[in-house]
């Protein structure tokens, strides 16, 4: 396939190669990810070493780096496409994926009545456009508002922000700490953004 279905950060090459080594016959072997299922709207990945040989010829096999190749089974290539595996704040390997499956979650009580046109809803675009956007775009990060009920403001989290395992320190600590002093009024900061999970320990034996 002409188009990399998931690429590999060059830390989360390092550290694939130094847990393959331990592998008997590494080269052999291939990191291979595929989606165990889902959560709400975020998906479980597998992530484990197996022979190269048992790859079908309809998966997508991906010659990463000398000695690093990844098979993405068939079933797991639409959902994976345009991911990128790095190295999280924990030492483990993280996915951060682009897609989700469509979630049936229910969306949290008070969201449907929320609303961009109110006092309130004016002054926490102001501040994520004037304080909190221009200090995350380094990160590549974005928060938007998508509305306010009462007491409740509704944020989404996009670009770096997204599937970021700090996302919710940074939302804690600085997007709601920044709203709450502007605006007494508001009491509560909501999260509703899709976040991309993916924090499964990947150094499992081979499955075959």
């Amino acid at each position: 396939m002409d188009e990399m279905v998931l690429d590999l950060t060059p830390e989360a090459q390092e550290l694939v190669a130094s847990v393959a080594a331990e592998e008997a016959d590494p080269s052999l072997l291939a990191l291979w990810v595929e989606i165990a299922g889902t959560n709400g709207s975020t998906y479980n990945y597998d992530v484990y070493f197996q022979a190269i040989s048992d790859a079908d010829r309809n998966d997508a096999i991906e010659e990463i780096a000398p000695g690093i190749t990844v098979v993405i089974p068939s079933k797991s290539i639409a959902s994976l496409r345009g991911s990128r595996m790095e190295v999280g704040e924990d030492g483990g390997l993280v996915i951060v994926n682009p897609n989700s499956p469509t979630s049936t979650a229910p969306a949290p009580e008070g969201f449907a009545d929320a609303t961009l046109d109110s006092d309130d809803a004016r002054a926490i675009i102001a501040i994520l456009q004037d304080e909190i956007n221009p200090a995350i775009a380094s990160h590549g990060g974005r928060a938007d508002l998508v509305g306010v009920n009462g007491e409740i403001a509704y944020l989404r989290l996009s670009g770096g922000c997204q599937g970021c395992g700090m996302a919710s320190v940074t939302l804690s600590q600085g997007i709601e700490v920044a709203i709450k002093d502007a605006l007494p009024s508001i009491k509560q900061i909501v999260d509703v953004t899709d976040h991309l999970s993916g924090l499964n320990p990947f150094y499992q034996p081979s499955k075959k």
